[in-house]
């Protein structure tokens, strides 16, 4: 009856019923001295950090009750941690409060759980690896309560924990997809960024939400202390642009912090002509923002941004003209590179938003400024465009045409060569037959005067001409002739007839 009642009054400490003063001790038992050492999370998790089981046994337990037990000692000794609304540790809330106190009373503990159950370096391992389990340990958000310190700017708390904190933990990320040191640095917090830049230099690279990094957090936030900190350990921070395209000058130019843009632009006056994935400018983003000197400023890095376009068409004039900012209007319009009468891609003047926009003091001020700088409308620009346009039409036309007429002459021309070719082809066919037939009448009246030669035979059957010199010139220049026709036709067949 006894053993139940204690069993009761146990299960009522760890639901937080009653007081840990009023349990009774008991002694150790053999089998509480076999128990093995034990972490129950927030989540419901039993880590097991010792299986050894020799003379300890150490149990934590995270939740709306949690309890450390130490069966070997000779009196119990229970830690009540209450549960924050979002499945805090006591561990966060303390964190949360800053109370440098309670966490160190808190990690502390472990070791007077633990004392008389081991020693020397099994006993600093074990302490060890069950705090790192506690400082790691996330709640329902995501946070660690390295992070929770963090975040509220509690700098001691931070120093506090960081020893315990793994890898692992010091890079996980919230809900919202920000580590420990990108929510110090977006909240501004200058000493703790500080302190986790010197234990991991590697943690401004770190990346959020959309490719962010913690310099464009703290830039986009006016933290001026923290951009400065980042830009002296890392300047290729600057190069790092979100998954828009838009860069830490594009998102400080926007919330016109002008100190940090000045602090950008000495690192890298080239910022000024990066554009993100809409073709936009830091000038551009600037304008739609409300501070005339950080416009003076980006003017001041390079006067000739002032007319890069988006890739809709826009400038900074009609960016500046559509979101009503008068004296920004003024400024770009005093500049000698601003071209007031700049269209747009839906062939807009500054002047055409103008006319737009709701009648108020702001759109009158900037009718009345475009217009002393010579501002016109849209349609009134297009009369001498139409003209222009109609001019090069016909141009092209005529051209066009003149193209086409020459392409029919060649055509023709080439039609008549190879007439010429064909006609000159049976010319020199015609001639090569007529030769070849006077040839060959030559070489057959030459072949026939050798078998008859003039003035008959005598008795005997011989010639009477043979033995004149007379008959003997007529027989060379007979032969020559033979030949010569001979060699005429062979040639005119062959040589000539294949060329």
């Amino acid at each position: 009856m006894a053993s139940f009642n204690d069993e009761g009054r146990e299960r009522d400490i760890e639901m937080g019923l009653t007081s840990a003063a009023k349990l009774p001790s008991e002694p150790p038992t053999p089998s509480s001295r076999a128990a093995p050492a034990l972490i129950l999370s927030n989540s419901g998790k039993a880590l097991r950090v010792s299986t050894s089981g020799k003379h300890r046994s150490f149990r934590i337990r995270s939740g709306s009750g949690k309890r450390m037990d130490q069966p070997n000692s000779a009196k119990k000794k229970y830690v009540k941690q209450v549960t924050g609304r979002h499945n805090d540790t006591e561990l966060h809330l303390a964190a949360q409060r800053g109370d440098v106190a309670a966490v160190k009373q808190i990690l502390g503990e472990i070791d007077a759980q633990m004392v008389k159950t081991l020693s020397g370096a099994e006993f600093d391992s074990e302490v060890a690896e069950i705090r790192a389990a506690i400082v790691n340990e996330v709640n329902e958000l995501g946070k660690t309560a390295l992070f929770t310190a963090a975040e509220k700017g509690h700098i001691n708390v931070v120093k506090e924990l960081l020893p315990y904190t793994t890898k692992e933990g010091i890079m996980a990320k919230n809900r919202v997809g920000f580590d420990p040191f990108h929510v110090a640095a977006s909240q501004g917090h200058h000493a703790i960024v500080q302190v986790l830049l010197n234990h991991d230099p590697m943690l401004s690279k770190t990346l959020g939400q959309s490719n962010a990094t913690p310099l464009i957090s703290a830039a986009t936030r006016g933290h001026l202390a923290v951009v400065n900190e980042l830009l002296a350990k890392d300047s290729s921070l600057l190069e790092i642009s979100k998954s828009n395209g838009k860069n830490t000058l594009h998102l400080a130019a926007r919330q016109g912090h002008m100190q940090i843009v000045k602090a950008l632009l000495n690192k890298d006056p080239q910022l000024a002509r990066r554009t993100d994935k809409k073709g936009q400018t830091s000038l551009l983003m600037a304008v739609k923002g409300v501070s005339c000197e950080v416009v003076k400023l980006l003017l001041q890095a390079d006067a000739a941004i002032v007319m890069l376009p988006d890739k809709f068409g826009n400038t900074a004039l009609h960016v500046a003209t559509r979101k009503k900012r008068s004296e920004i209007v003024n400024e770009l319009l005093s500049l000698r590179d601003t071209n007031v009468n700049a269209l747009t891609r839906d062939h807009k003047t500054a002047l055409d938003i103008a006319e737009g926009l709701p009648l108020s003091e702001e759109s009158s001020e900037i009718k009345d400024c475009l217009a002393r700088y010579g501002a016109v409308k849209a349609n009134e620009l297009n009369q001498p465009r139409d003209e222009l346009r109609k001019t090069v039409t016909e141009i092209k036309n005529d051209v066009h045409t003149q193209l086409e007429q020459a392409r029919k002459t060649n055509k023709n021309m080439n039609g008549i060569v190879k007439e010429l070719r064909k006609l000159h082809r049976a010319g020199i066919n015609n001639a090569t037959n007529s030769v070849t037939v006077v040839a060959v009448l030559f070489a057959t009246v030459a072949f026939a005067a050798i078998f008859t030669v003039p003035g008959g035979d005598d008795d005997d059957g011989v010639a009477v001409m043979v033995g004149s010199i007379s008959f003997k010139v007529f027989f060379i220049f007979n032969a020559i002739a033979l030949f010569t026709s001979l060699a005429v036709v062979l040639v005119q067949i062959t040589v000539v007839r294949e060329r």
